[in-house]
């Protein structure tokens, strides 16, 4: 892996109205706190969505209150004291663009602006079937020859989407398409963003083949291989606090570091998201996230936006120095690493090609689970060898179409499936041990875990909240049985507040089926944790997964659920790296109503406030190898353990924040 491990992604969004833009840039101020806060990388920008530039351009027109050209001072302060300097355009917004041309406007098929009203304030979406592409290319090629140098192009804003502006509708109307259909303009849509990315990319490479490259959009969907060979790497932007939770980023890294390429992860410095002057996080959120990027086998990038006098803001890079400089003690030990899960779960958006979902709800229940479960696991998409993973899970609603069962023809592991996971044409593919009878009349049912399987708190049914199959176990094991209830919820019978209570006798069905070879929830239980986020039901789930898992098993722990825990692999040291996380989400906001930019209250806003420390905890570890030593990376001190079944057992002492223990063979 090329990236640096301690990146800064620096926003210079800068009104044209601002006055004295740079004047308090000074070069030995700059690299002293760049230097001081552990920064090996720095992304700078060229443009930004107002539009105008940073540099001399002769493309554009350079930022009216800017006297010099700042880019070229901050790429050369940097350069001199050996700082990475990736450089960024502004490629989906540009006001300085739209303003002279708008025409270029993306517009929807009411005929109203991508993004917001003409009083709303903020940027406005081109459109990249226009005269825009041009131009953009022009500026990307321009700053590509006058920094041949720089350390990669980053490409903001990058998603096209369905465009109904008055050259999409000729150009859809001239190349077959009825610009009337969403299918249609979907199509056409994705047509004219290959088509930006293949431009794009030529003019960052015009004059040097090997210039890295990225495009953001703010998400890597799993199975969008077909745009990938326009990367030179992946940047996960994820702030927990700016919409994405703290979910999506190690959800998206289980994807990523499948693909074989440079992955870095990317969070901010601000306590909501970008834009955020005088915004400060938490110093522990930002120490917990980062290391969340370790654990999780990706490079980090901790955003920020600098203030439009140049100078860089103290009270940032204080709280950036104290996590890169941990960040840089930890590198060795996450250099050349492979992740060596054995679980992986098959995306539903890459069967399904969902190319545009931020989320999915099956995908990411089953991510919930396994995170609070301890086990590790990646996420594979059609193109994956599923062949080296013991345990491949379809959540919920994956269809196995001929593609999949093509793919299954060559895999000799387990499966475990749920709902209609593992369907094809409203039956089941798959020998699950049980007749399936077809889809409840009753939702929501109850459910009631065998004993083995029920968490130790719930001995009653407890309710599904969603649709099941019904299933009769003909061989293997049941999961538990069902109850009924007394009739579904209407206006015409309905019982207390919610649903209505269950019946006293078992219905005769059972909640699931485990074989050698299969494990089958009959509820879409991943979406279900997902929705309700119940511990009984994701007790219930664990249970029964690591019941099914046995001694493939790679991990079992009493960490409490809120740790989370990545095993990786260092061939080339002869070590596997046992990651441990421990950090606390918590919610805090409220809906309000303000003015002002996105002053608007945030009901959902997750923080992490208070690093306290993680138990100490029992652990065993199931590896291919036979461990012959355990020690605390960071302090070099031994771990006693004992081999146990052809496991390693020991105790993970108590840690903050973040802990790697080798596992040498």
């Amino acid at each position: 892996m090329s990236l640096k491990f301690r990146q800064i992604h620096l926003d210079f969004h800068t009104s044209p109205e601002i006055p004295e833009v740079g004047v308090d840039f000074n070069k030995a101020q700059w690299q002293k706190t760049l230097l001081d806060s552990a920064v090996d990388s720095i992304t700078c920008f060229a443009t930004c969505h107002h539009g105008y530039a940073y540099y001399n351009t002769e493309v554009g027109e350079r930022h009216p209150h800017l006297t010099f050209d700042l880019l070229r001072a901050q790429f050369d302060a940097c350069k001199e004291v050996g700082i990475n300097v990736p450089i960024y355009l502004s490629a989906g917004l540009n006001d300085y663009a739209r303003y002279r041309h708008p025409e270029w406007l993306g517009r929807n098929p009411d005929g109203k602006y991508r993004w917001g009203t003409p009083f709303t304030a903020g940027f406005k979406k081109l459109c990249f079937n226009s005269g825009y592409l041009d131009f953009l290319c022009a500026q990307i090629e321009e700053v590509a020859k006058l920094f041949p140098g720089c350390d990669g192009i980053f490409l903001d804003i990058v998603s096209q989407g369905p465009c109904c502006c008055e050259k999409c509708i000729h150009d859809m109307l001239e190349q077959g398409f009825d610009p009337e259909k969403e299918e249609d303009r979907t199509t056409f849509g994705r047509k004219v963003e290959m088509n930006y990315l293949e431009k794009t990319t030529a003019a960052a490479r015009r004059f040097d083949n090997s210039m890295k490259v990225f495009h953001n959009s703010g998400n890597i969907t799993p199975g969008d291989r077909e745009i990938l060979p326009y990367f030179s790497h992946l940047e996960l932007e994820s702030l927990p606090t700016g919409g994405w939770g703290y979910d999506h980023f190690p959800m998206s890294a289980a994807y990523t570091r499948t693909l074989e390429m440079d992955v870095m992860g990317m969070t901010g410095k601000f306590h909501t998201t970008w834009g955020e002057f005088g915004g400060f996080k938490h110093p522990d959120a930002l120490r917990y996230e980062c290391a969340a990027m370790l654990a999780n086998n990706t490079r980090c990038s901790i955003g920020d936006q600098l203030h439009p006098s140049g100078r860089l803001d103290k009270s940032t890079y204080n709280m950036v120095g104290a996590v890169y400089r941990e960040i840089r003690d930890k590198e060795p030990f996450c250099i050349n690493a492979s992740s060596a899960a054995n679980t992986a779960i098959v995306s539903p958006r890459a069967v399904r090609h969902l190319l545009n979902a931020r989320t999915n709800s099956a995908e990411f229940g089953a991510g919930r689970v396994l995170l609070e479960a301890h086990i590790p696991f990646d996420i594979v998409d059609m193109e994956n060898d599923w062949t080296r993973y013991d345990f491949l899970i379809f959540p919920d609603d994956v269809e196995f179409t001929l593609e999949v069962e093509e793919k299954l023809k060559t895999y000799a592991g387990k499966l475990i499936l749920s709902g209609t996971g593992g369907f094809r044409d409203g039956k089941m593919t798959v020998n699950t041990g049980a007749e399936d009878c077809g889809e409840s009349p009753y939702s929501p049912d109850y459910m009631a875990p065998a004993p083995e399987f029920q968490p130790l708190w719930v001995e009653t049914p407890m309710v599904s909240y969603l649709r099941g199959r019904r299933i009769k176990v003909r061989e293997g094991k049941s999961l538990g049985k069902i109850f009924d209830p007394y009739f579904n919820r209407s206006y015409l019978h309905y019982s207390s507040h919610q649903h209505t209570p269950y019946r006293t006798e078992e219905s005769g069905f059972d909640l699931g089926s485990m074989t050698d070879k299969v494990l089958y929830f009959a509820h879409p239980v991943f979406s279900l944790y997902y929705g309700y986020g119940c511990a009984a039901h994701r007790t219930f789930i664990e249970n029964a997964m690591l019941a099914f898992m046995g001694t493939k098993c790679q991990v079992r722990t009493d960490l409490p659920s809120t740790a989370r825990v990545t095993l990786m692999k260092q061939e080339s040291e002869k070590r596997y790296v046992l990651h441990l996380l421990f950090g606390v989400p918590v919610l805090r906001g409220g809906d309000l109503l303000l003015s002002g930019g996105n002053a608007s209250g945030r009901s959902n806003l997750q923080i992490i406030e208070d690093l306290t420390p993680c138990p100490a905890a029992e652990c065993e570890v199931r590896l291919p190898e036979t461990v012959r030593e355990i020690t605390e990376a960071e302090t070099g001190k031994s771990i006693p353990f004992e081999r146990k079944d052809g496991a390693a057992v020991f105790k993970v002492p108590s840690f903050v924040c973040h802990s790697m223990l080798l596992l040498k063979y």
